[in-house]
């Protein structure tokens, strides 16, 4: 189920504070009947943004819910561009579901769906899609990294480069659409108005290109940087894992196969999200479940950024590669053998040796694969969107003398809807609900 549309004439009310025992909890309300909602439970109305102690009542039977402080927000400069209202409660669980029951008892006034409150400040542009993204990926954030790039996003950074692209592209679409206008007016040079569109479609695509040549860094920092950890049977993966994780993350047995399908956990190495991923043994096996765990493990080495190549010290040497993924050779269980070989790290998950050297070592790889600076682009949405972009203003930029004008502005039409896919000015409202599905009640 989604959130109505802002002009259905729904009024929306949610906690926006974590559940469960707390000194306040804070109740949002939203939409055409806020102020008429609020008057109901807190009496007269509070004058604009300011927080007023009213005495909360229930609409029906007058009874006292709570003594709280309330606040009126009158659109249209709210989160949501509605009228909004606010009750900071006591925060205990009584009185917040006493609260939420008067205000579902009032006719208009139903409980808001999962992101419904950024949904509307999205249809009502006091956010762009960028922004609400920015929101989303502010609470999914596990790092520093990540809570500093959701709060570029959240802040516009994107939203405003590409709405200066587009402003760019209309003017050149502008351009053509006069060109086609004025083509048969003999003071009108149709060459010198094909090289200026060509050149500055061409300045407009290169720009677009060096965002895009990011080595995908943003992507990479929502996602965390993959650590698979590979070996044979009984090489210490998920001893290791476990070890690294500081929790039993994945069962532990003397007997080979044990582990069947890959086992992720999720790490903060200073301030970067890295995933740690233990995998079933790399051996030939008739047994068809391992078999399948051991292709899952194939499939995860090949889409890992770093793989921990996992030797026993108690066991044969391996000279096996795992193809061209970034490979680190860690010797475990050294404190049965602690002597390593040449650019092999040596740890025991028993005792606690090399494990500091050995993070060290993958927080090393993860900072250079995010690489410096600030990612512009950080999901596939955008990459896709800008890249469609890139293609159409190359087309527009290469064009011959002579070539159509038509398909000139056909192209920058094109380049300039897939510019306004980002920022969710068209060609988005499939993929609404599964963004703001993902976030939180009351937010």
């Amino acid at each position: 189920m989604t959130d109505a549309l802002p002009d259905s004439g729904d009024t929306i009310f949610a906690p926006a504070s974590g559940f469960g025992r707390a000194a306040v909890a804070v109740v949002r309300i939203s939409g055409p009947a806020a102020g008429a909602v609020l008057d109901r439970l807190a009496g007269r109305r509070p004058e604009p943004r300011r927080l007023s102690l009213r005495r909360l009542r229930d609409p029906d039977t007058r009874a006292v819910l709570d003594q709280a402080l309330v606040a009126w927000l009158p659109g249209p400069a709210t989160v949501t561009g509605e009228d909004m209202a606010e009750l900071h409660l006591h925060g205990g669980l009584a009185v917040r579901a006493a609260v939420l029951r008067a205000l579902a008892s009032v006719p208009g006034c139903r409980p808001a769906q999962a992101g419904a409150f950024s949904r509307r400040a999205f249809l009502n542009g006091r956010i762009d899609l960028t922004e609400a993204e920015g929101i989303a990926d502010l609470i999914d954030a596990e790092t520093e990294a990540q809570r500093v790039q959701a709060l570029r996003q959240l802040d516009g950074a994107l939203g405003r480069q590409v709405a200066a692209w587009r402003e760019t592209g209309i003017d050149l679409l502008a351009g053509a659409e006069a060109a086609l206008d004025f083509a048969d007016e003999g003071d009108v040079d149709a060459d010198d108005l094909d090289a200026a569109l060509s050149g500055r479609a061409a300045a407009l695509r290169d720009a677009i290109q060096i965002a895009l040549a990011d080595g995908r860094r943003g992507e990479r920092l929502r996602e965390g940087f993959c650590v698979v950890l590979a070996g044979a049977p009984n090489a210490g993966k998920s001893t290791l894992l476990n070890a690294l994780s500081g929790r039993d993350a994945a069962i532990v047995s003397d007997i080979p196969g044990t582990t069947r399908d890959a086992i992720e956990v999720r790490c903060d190495l200073g301030g970067l999200p890295v995933i740690l991923v233990d995998t079933a043994g790399l051996r030939a096996t008739e047994d068809a479940i391992e078999a399948e765990g051991v292709k899952r493990t194939h499939h995860r080495i090949r889409s890992a950024d770093l793989v921990l190549h996992l030797v026993p010290a108690d066991g044969p040497a391996v000279a096996e590669g795992l193809g061209d993924i970034p490979t680190l050779r860690v010797r475990t269980k050294s404190d049965l053998a602690p002597r390593a070989g040449e650019g092999t790290l040596a740890v025991s998950a028993i005792t606690g040796a090399g494990l500091d050297a050995l993070l060290d070592a993958v927080q090393a790889a993860a900072a250079a694969s995010f690489g410096q600076g600030d990612a512009l682009v950080t999901r596939e949405r955008h990459r896709a969107a800008l890249t469609r972009a890139v293609g159409h203003l190359d087309r527009v930029a290469a064009a011959p003398a002579g070539f159509p004008p038509e398909l000139i502005a056909e192209d920058l039409r094109l380049a300039v809807r897939a510019l306004g896919e980002v920022g969710g000015h068209v060609g988005v409202e499939e993929m609404l609900d599964r963004l703001f599905s993902g976030f939180c009640i009351g937010k």
